[in-house]
């Protein structure tokens, strides 16, 4: 089933690469302290000294006051009136100190709600909701290839280069950041993006659930759909990125971890309804279900805590100065290229776009397994939960073993192996599984959690790679364009793989030659390997700051 072994980012995808966000939030969390006691702030505030019996049977006596000021106002009436008027402004700053104890305690109680070690305060809110939509997007993807394949007929390689154009918007994200920068939408740089982002996003299923009935009508629905996505994904990096001014970095692991659970568990809940929902009640009806999703990213825009953009006439502007925008991208665009050209950013760069851009079987598979195999929705859905999960293994073994192995042992064995093993496609389709007493459906399944682990756990190496080349003062920017380069590499390897499809004669009834394409394209996937000196030599004796400061960003 999955027959590639780099994990795309693009586009409907729960298994989104998040690009500004390896910084944190967030100046908002902050950990509320207790305050102190009553009956201590009263004994550090008496104006003057009094007999030490005096003093603590002044203190006893608030507090018990204080305690008891609900249901019995009486006592501390008398109390301060036998007392004069010392003991009066006592127990009116013991009065003030306990009310504001009662809000600092409500507060404290509300931003106590943790999840992953982050408070759920609004701001938080948003940014897991978002990721959550991201992530939940998935339900459609079946839904697509069942369409495209069963309702508009089209052969694998149409499919696969469908697929190629949608991802287009993945491409360009820093151009997405310097917009949402540099051209407030009604006084917000964020809002406006994030509600625009869902409003885009649920028009493009809408028309997909309604009247596309073209491949070209279906092209531009999914690269509409995917540009929501894209620009949706920038801003709420952004607001990340901003948010982790001043915070330490185990908050910032802390808020990786919310943003990563929350898309993951996007992904795991559209994996289990995606099949079953196309089988029950048809694609149309699950393109409507999609087009109510990116509605939640505009609902959770108002959630985000942005103060607004005020130009000269003391109003929020709509639209920045256009030369003032032009200069400063002219600017982080010189930049960007003066780092890039450093061979120590250039080389590493090279070899992610060789290493992603090797060609790629899956559309070809789908169809193989869905009209030769006979697969459903429902079977397909299973295979794509135990994947969902499966991703989340990959990258527990990632962090647990494979994170302080050098670079390029890393990509050398994974590519090997993964190699290897996706060879074992071709046991599936020549039928090799069941000599050997394994059903179809299990060695589906089993195939693809192995290959899932195998894909996630060496993509990994990509990230931290490129987080490492990064220089310091545009990591950031930088970090994103190696991403969008990466997923440059992944849509050629896409559209290469549609090309041998096509030149090997596979379609949707003929797959004589299926076996020939996935040897070839197992096999290609080893062409990069030579280039492994373009990497960065490993050194031994990078301190543990640096190794965990490259961890943050790749995350």
């Amino acid at each position: 089933m999955a027959t590639s072994l780099r994990p795309t980012s693009f586009p409907i995808l729960p298994s989104r690469i998040p690009i500004f966000s390896f910084l944190s939030l967030s100046p908002y969390l902050r950990f509320h302290r207790k305050p102190p006691s009553t009956a201590a702030s009263v004994r550090r505030r008496p104006r003057r000294k009094l007999p030490p019996d005096s003093e603590m049977s002044i203190a006893v006596s608030v507090q018990s006051s204080s305690i008891k000021r609900d249901t019995e106002p009486e006592p501390l009436l008398d109390s301060r009136y036998r007392k004069g008027d010392l003991l009066t402004t006592t127990v009116d700053e013991d009065t003030s100190s306990t009310i504001k104890t009662a809000s600092h305690k409500k507060r404290y109680s509300i931003n106590s709600i943790k999840l992953f070690g982050v408070d759920l305060t609004p701001d938080n809110i948003a940014v897991a909701m978002v990721y959550f939509v991201q992530g939940v997007l998935g339900l459609s993807r079946l839904a697509v290839s069942f369409y495209m394949k069963d309702d508009l007929h089209l052969d694998p390689a149409e499919t696969a280069v469908i697929s190629g154009i949608s991802a287009l918007p993945w491409l360009v994200k820093p151009l997405y950041g310097f917009i949402s920068d540099s051209f407030p939408l009604f006084g917000y740089r964020r809002r406006s993006y994030l509600v625009l982002s869902g409003l885009l996003g649920a028009f493009s299923w809408s028309l997909m659930a309604t009247i596309v009935d073209s491949k070209y009508g279906v092209a531009f629905c999914i690269l509409l759909g995917s540009l929501s996505v894209a620009f949706s994904d920038v801003v709420v990096d952004s607001m990340v990125v901003e948010r982790a001014r001043g915070e330490s970095q185990s908050m910032s692991g802390s808020l990786q971890s919310l943003c990563w659970g929350s898309s993951a568990f996007g992904g795991i809940v559209s994996s289990y309804f995606s099949g079953s929902f196309v089988g029950a009640y048809g694609v149309r009806f699950v393109f409507g279900l999609t087009a109510l999703l990116p509605l939640i990213t505009s609902a959770v825009a108002v959630l985000v805590k942005e103060q607004p953009v005020l130009g000269p006439g003391r109003g929020p502007n709509i639209l920045l100065d256009t030369s003032g925008f032009l200069e400063s991208s002219k600017n982080s665009l010189s930049q960007l290229w003066d780092a890039v050209k450093q061979p120590n950013v250039f080389l590493p760069t090279l070899f992610i776009f060789l290493w992603q851009a090797t060609p790629q079987s899956d559309s070809a598979m789908f169809y193989f397994t869905t009209n030769k195999l006979g697969f459903t929705p429902e079977f397909l859905g299973r295979v794509k939960l135990v994947t969902s999960v499966a991703s989340l293994v990959g990258v527990g073994i990632y962090n647990g073993f494979l994170k302080k192995v050098p670079l390029r042992k890393v990509f050398l064995f994974t590519t090997v192996i993964g190699s290897a093993l996706g060879m074992t496609q071709v046991l599936l389709v020549t039928g090799l599984n069941r000599q050997l007493g394994l059903s179809d459906e299990w060695f589906a399944i089993g195939d693809s959690l192995i290959l899932t682990v195998l894909g996630q756990a060496s993509f990994m190496p990509v990230l931290v790679l490129a987080a490492r080349i990064c220089p310091e003062g545009m990591e950031a920017t930088l970090f994103a364009t190696l991403m969008s380069i990466s997923n440059g590499g992944s849509v050629l390897g896409g559209l290469i793989g549609a090309g041998l499809t096509q030149l090997f004669g596979v379609t949707k009834d003929s797959f004589d030659n299926l076996t020939f394409l996935i040897i070839l394209c197992n096999l290609s996937s080893l062409l990069p390997l030579p280039l492994l000196g373009l990497l960065p030599q490993d050194t031994t004796d990078v301190d543990s700051k640096e190794s965990d400061d490259i961890e943050m960003k790749s995350n």
